[in-house]
């Protein structure tokens, strides 16, 4: 079984729109929470959601590539361009070599609604363009990207509710370690507009505290009442350790394990047992045991349950151990099929300049959470190895074990 290392990588966020902005954001503790006045006017109960800017790549992709992209590919492509560029790999290489493409993506919901809402107005399937089928399908951010860097690898999309981006890296990681591949891009994105969140509202899923929006997103809190939706898009390259050392690229870090599981009960109800699987396989793959883990990016997303049964998977698996743990949703929100991806990239910046990031707005804990050792403030710290963990609907886990590059 191969090496599989880091090479790459990228983002485009609501804390940042590329890499040096993130790490500052992420070390004082920076909200990008904020208002989305259009969902107000649409009736939601709750208008709170990340704040980002609407990428301008005219310049930058001909005007062919641009209209088949849909808002999270945008988003994917940014931050894929900011890891190709830290890996070195130029347009050259991927005509030289099988690079694949592994991208979490589980809804394309705005360029559905509004092909849509154009055939029932103009009576006319021709007038939706033929950007529109390329940015309806669950795979735009893949069959997109795959075209505009002219991959040849593996190509396909990850829809695993919110574990999307995690269970990429960890599939990719599997493939280049067992040898299918040498080179994958992975990652996940998530469209942010009302559209694709309205089914959220409805089911009373998300923090009502809009008198102060970046104080909504209060992970591990008691006083937590729902998530915060957000999104964006984060890319981290793969790569087996030999390709690596062949082309003379700089490692940021080394992939030590994947765990998985599914909970096997309630569709939207998470429990203990599962996460506490997934865990537990992820440090058995990275032949670890739960001391040498200097760090926890939780999944965490502010909502009372999932906070609640996570708190108690965590002290199950590390127990008296209990290494630092913040959720940096309670900064971004929940960018829920970019989150596992993106929440690698900001634990890489964590790792990278010997901090961890705060837990910010937590003020009271609750029996649960209090087991843990919360970094409520920026620790200047250093991490050896980190455990990122990622829960969606469906009881669908992942964990991925990270670690520095000796």
């Amino acid at each position: 079984m191969r090496r599989v290392v880091i090479t790459g990588i990228g983002v485009y966020s609501c804390i940042g729109k590329n890499l040096k902005e993130v790490k500052e954001s992420l070390y004082q503790g920076k909200s990008g929470i904020g208002i989305d006045d259009l969902r107000t006017e649409m009736g939601f109960r709750s208008s709170l959601t990340g704040m980002l800017e609407k990428p301008v790549l005219k310049g930058k992709l001909g005007r062919r590539q641009r209209i088949g992209l849909a808002e999270e590919g945008e988003y994917a492509y940014l931050a894929t361009e900011e890891a190709l560029d830290m890996a070195g790999m130029e347009p050259d290489f991927f005509e030289k070599n099988h690079v694949g493409i592994l991208y979490g993506n589980d809804s394309s919901a705005k360029a559905v609604i509004e092909a849509i809402d154009t055939i029932r107005e103009k009576k006319d399937t021709t007038l939706l363009g033929s950007g529109s089928i390329f940015q309806s399908m669950n795979s735009t951010v893949t069959m997109n990207l795959a075209t505009i860097f002219g991959l040849k690898g593996v190509n396909f999309t990850i829809s695993g509710a919110c574990a999307s981006g995690s269970h990429s890296i960890g599939m990719g990681y599997l493939l280049i370690r067992s040898g299918l591949q040498e080179q994958i891009i992975c990652g996940g994105a998530q469209e942010v507009n009302g559209y694709a969140m309205g089914s959220f509202d409805g089911i009373r899923a998300f923090s009502t505290r809009m008198e102060t929006p970046t104080k909504a997103s209060r992970p591990f809190d008691k006083d937590r009442d729902g998530l915060v939706p957000s999104g964006g898009a984060a890319t981290v390259i793969l790569e087996s350790y030999e390709s690596a050392v062949k082309r003379g690229a700089s490692i940021l870090a080394e992939v030590f394990g994947y765990g998985f599981s599914s909970n096997g009960g309630h569709i939207s109800r998470p429990d203990v047992d599962g996460p506490v699987r997934s865990l537990s396989m992820a440090l058995e793959q990275a032949k670890i045991s739960a001391k040498e883990i200097d760090y926890i990016n939780a999944h965490a997303t502010s909502t009372p349950a999932g906070d609640g049964f996570e708190a108690q998977a965590l002290d199950k698996v590390f127990g008296e151990h209990r290494p630092w743990v913040s959720s940096t949703k309670s900064m971004t929100g929940h960018e829920c099929w970019m989150a596992g991806a993106s929440e690698i990239v900001y634990s890489l910046l964590m790792m990278q300049n010997d901090f961890i990031a705060p837990n910010i707005n937590f003020e009271t804990p609750d029996d649960d959470t209090a087991k843990l050792n919360l970094a409520v403030e920026t620790v200047n710290h250093n991490i050896d190895k980190f455990i990122s963990n990622s829960f969606g609907f469906g009881g669908t886990n992942s964990s991925l074990v990270i670690g520095k590059f000796k």
